[in-house]
């Protein structure tokens, strides 16, 4: 007898599939990740075609860089005219930025489940930093969605979507709120452990931001790195700085 329990995060739903036991697992759990619908024209998880422009986008961007990629390009790639793509989004930049909100609702389900009845909060920031610094591997959980090649496009491409002059406007339409829930979660264990701590939202986003950056200079610049292959050195050294800073406080 398999029993379902539903949890409602904010944009993001997790569907928790209880076997027998009664336990839940990685391996039991079905998701859903709900975008808000200000961010496209129409859902693309409501059909086929839908669902192929998202995972062929993120194919396209991450072979190509997001300033080659064109939805003319896209329409071609999936056999499909350029207009039918717009009939989900308005602009690159709105896919993009769909793109990000779903890479952080991830982001966020995993974090959630992980810390899930973790006593110690000094083990929920342990966990935290692994997920947001670690690299990442595929979710089979999710069939249309790369979350490999999602996490290089955030590593490479995503501050093209706030470094614009609409970031104001996007930001108080909550385009962002996603990344930013992200931040206030992990900032709240920060302060769980330290409440005299002033700043834990800085220490949070650094912690995100820097671990991209080695990513990508692992990749391309490896002398400005510590990267070592089979070491996991990201993820060692977020985790030093983190509880290095908190203690000295």
């Amino acid at each position: 007898m398999v029993r379902t329990v539903k949890l409602m995060l904010n944009s993001l739903t997790l569907i928790v599939i209880l076997l027998y036991s009664q336990s839940i697992t990685m391996e039991n759990l079905q998701i859903h990740i709900t975008i808000s619908s200000d961010l496209y024209t129409k859902n693309p998880e409501s059909s086929v075609l839908g669902q192929k422009i998202v995972s062929e986008s993120i194919e396209m961007i991450d072979a190509l860089g997001f300033e080659d990629f064109t939805f003319k390009k896209l329409g071609q790639e999936i056999g499909s005219n350029e207009s039918s793509v717009y009939r989900y989004f308005d602009s690159k930049h709105a896919l993009l930025v769909y793109l990000i909100n779903w890479y952080w609702s991830w982001i966020e389900y995993k974090l959630v489940f992980a810390t899930l009845n973790v006593p110690s909060a000094h083990d929920r920031l342990t966990q935290a930093i692994l997920i947001l610094t670690a690299e990442v591997t595929e979710d089979n959980a999710f069939s249309y969605i790369n979350e490999v090649l999602l996490n290089k496009i955030i590593i490479s491409e995503s501050s093209k979507a706030y470094h614009t002059k609409a970031i104001d406007s996007e930001n108080q339409k909550g385009y962002y709120k996603t990344y930013k829930r992200v931040v206030q979660r992990v900032s709240d264990l920060v302060t769980e452990i330290n409440p005299s701590y002033e700043f834990p939202h800085m220490l949070i986003s650094t912690v995100i931001e820097g671990a991209h950056h080695q990513r990508y200079f692992s990749k391309h610049l490896p002398s400005l790195t510590d990267f070592v292959e089979g070491k996991n050195n990201i993820v060692r050294f977020y985790t030093d700085l983190v509880f290095n800073t908190l203690s000295e406080q």
